[in-house]
C-alpha cells in the first residue's frame, strides 16, 4: 500500500480558501512530506468525488455546503460531530472517520481571548457553524443561548439541540426591536444620521443669526451688547420656535433711553 500523503479542502465556492497555504506551512514545520490542495465540489458531486479517491489520500477538510454530506458519509464520528450533525474533517482509510473540529476551534478562540467561562451567549445565524457554536458555548458553561436568524424557522433544530444538552435556547429574528441591524440597513442609518446633523447645523446658524440681529438693535440704540436682562430675554424670544416680539426694537430703544 502506498503512503497516504495527499489532503485537500473541498467546498463550493473554494477559490478564496487559504487552507493550502496554512496547511502547507504546518507540514513543512513538522517535517511532513504531504500535499494539501483545494477543489471545488458541490453537494451533487460530493459522493462521486469521494468515491474517486485512491489510497494516496489521507484526508479531507470540508466547508460549506458539504458538512452535512460528510456527516452522512462517515462510518465513525466523534461526539461533536454526532451532536451537531456536521463533519468538517474526514480521515480516510479502511473506514471513514468524521470529526467536527469547529467546536474545539471556537472554544480555543474564546479562551485565547481570556474568556474561560460563559453564562449566556448570543449566536448570529442558523447554519452548520451555529450548531458548533452552540455546543462550544455549552462546553464553556453557558446556560442560556439566544439565536438570531434571518429566518427563525431555520433555527428550530438548534433550539432542540440546545434543550437536549440542558441549555435554555431561544430564537428570534434580526429585524425584531432591540435586535441587530442587518448589514444593508447601515447606509440608511448613515443617511438618517447625516440628515439630523444637517438640521442641527441649520438650526444653529438661524439661532446665531437671530442673536446677532438682537445685538445690532441694542448697539444701534445705545443699549448694551448683551448685558441687560431685557436684551437676554429678547435674544431668547428671537430663537426659532419661540414667540416673536414685534415691539422688540422699540422696547430695546426705550430701555436704552431710560438709562
Amino acid at each position: 500500500m502506498s503512503e497516504r500523503t495527499r489532503l485537500a479542502v473541498w467546498g463550493d465556492p473554494i477559490a478564496h480558501s487559504r487552507s493550502p497555504q496554512l496547511h502547507g506551512a504546518a507540514y513543512r514545520s513538522l517535517g511532513l512530506d504531504w500535499t494539501y490542495d483545494r477543489r471545488q465540489v458541490d453537494v451533487a458531486g460530493f459522493a462521486g468525488a469521494l468515491a474517486g479517491l485512491d489510497d494516496t489520500w489521507r484526508g479531507l477538510s470540508l466547508t460549506m455546503p458539504l458538512k452535512e454530506r460528510a456527516f452522512r458519509a462517515a462510518d465513525v464520528r466523534d461526539r461533536h460531530a454526532e451532536l451537531t450533525g456536521a463533519v468538517n474533517t474526514l480521515l480516510l482509510g479502511d473506514a471513514l472517520h468524521g470529526f467536527n473540529t469547529d467546536v474545539g476551534g471556537i472554544v480555543d478562540a474564546v479562551t485565547a481571548a481570556g474568556v474561560t467561562a460563559i453564562g449566556s451567549a448570543r449566536i448570529l445565524g442558523a447554519g452548520a457553524t451555529a450548531a458548533s457554536a452552540l455546543i462550544a458555548v455549552a462546553d464553556l458553561g453557558a446556560e442560556r443561548v439566544e439565536i438570531r436568524a434571518r429566518r427563525p424557522e431555520a433555527a428550530v433544530h438548534l433550539v432542540a439541540l440546545g434543550n437536549s444538552i440542558g441549555v435554555q435556547t431561544s430564537v428570534s429574528a434580526f429585524a425584531e426591536p432591540g435586535g441587530i441591524r442587518r448589514p444593508h440597513d447601515r447606509d440608511a442609518a448613515q443617511r438618517r444620521g447625516a440628515g439630523r446633523l444637517r438640521r442641527r447645523r441649520a438650526l444653529g446658524i438661524r439661532r446665531r443669526a437671530a442673536r446677532r440681529g438682537v445685538r445690532a438693535v441694542a448697539v444701534g440704540s445705545g443699549g448694551p451688547v448683551g448685558g441687560s436682562d431685557r436684551a437676554l430675554r429678547a435674544r431668547d424670544a428671537a430663537v426659532p420656535g419661540r414667540a416673536a416680539d414685534p415691539d422688540l426694537p422699540r422696547r430695546l430703544s426705550g430701555d436704552a433711553a431710560a438709562r
